[in-house]
C-alpha cells in the first residue's frame, strides 16, 4: 500500500462523514509527525508525503505502536510491546508519550527481539515464542522501570498466560489513542 492508496481507501470508507481531523498510526519510526524512513511492509512514498494536502483536514501522524500505547495507557509508568509482524515498541512514563525502537537490538544468538517476539519467533516454536515473550518482558520491566507492560498486537491474543505485571492490550484502544493525540496542546495527549 501506497500512501495515495491509503488516502484514496479513507476518502472511500468515510464518504458522506464529517470529521475535522485525522490520527494516522504509522508501522514504523516517525520524527516531528512525519514518517522518518519507508516501511519496510508497505508501498514507497510515505516519506515526504503531504497528508494534511491529500486529506483535506490537519493530520497527526505517530507510529502505529504508540497510537495503541496511548490508548492502552492507564497512568503511571508503562510499556507496550505490540506482538505482530514486528515488534512494536513504546513507554508512557507519567504522561510522556517516549515511541522506541526496541525491535531490531540484538537480544541472543545473533538474532533481534522482533526476531524472537515477532510473527517469526510465534511462527517458528510458540511455546519458546511464550517463554521469549515472558523473559523479554520482565527484562524490560527491569531495565526502564515501568510499572506495568501493556502486550498488544495481533499476536498478544496467542499467550496462555500473561507475563508479571502484564495485561493483554487491544487492537481497538488504537481509535482511542488517535482520539487522544487530539487533546489540549497545552498539557500531554495523556493526561
Amino acid at each position: 500500500m501506497t500512501p495515495r492508496v491509503m488516502v484514496n481507501d479513507v476518502h472511500e470508507a468515510t464518504a458522506g462523514w464529517t470529521y475535522d481531523v485525522v490520527s494516522i498510526g504509522f508501522p514504523g519510526p516517525v520524527r516531528n509527525g512525519r514518517p522518518a524512513r519507508e516501511p519496510w511492509n508497505l508501498g514507497k512514498g510515505w516519506v515526504g508525503f503531504n497528508f494534511k494536502k491529500a486529506l483535506g483536514r490537519p493530520v497527526r501522524l505517530i507510529n502505529d505502536a504508540a497510537m495503541q500505547a496511548l490508548g492502552s495507557y492507564a497512568g503511571r509508568n508503562m510499556l507496550f510491546l505490540g506482538l505482530g509482524t514486528g515488534l512494536g515498541s513504546t513507554m508512557i512514563r507519567n504522561g510522556a508519550l517516549i515511541p522506541l525502537e526496541l525491535a531490531h537490538l540484538p537480544y541472543k544468538n545473533g538474532k533481534s527481539y522482533e526476531e524472537y517476539l515477532g510473527n517469526a519467533g510465534y511462527e517458528d516454536d510458540k511455546h519458546e515464542w511464550r517463554r521469549n515473550v515472558a523473559e523479554v518482558t520482565a527484562l524490560f520491566i527491569a531495565a526502564l522501570g515501568v510499572d506495568y507492560v501493556v502486550l498488544g498486537g495481533g499476536n498478544a491474543r496467542h499467550l496462555k498466560t500473561l507475563p508479571r505485571l502484564a495485561r493483554l492490550g487491544d487492537n481497538a484502544n488504537a481509535f482511542k489513542g488517535g482520539y487522544r493525540l487530539w487533546r489540549s496542546t497545552t498539557r500531554s495527549p495523556v493526561e
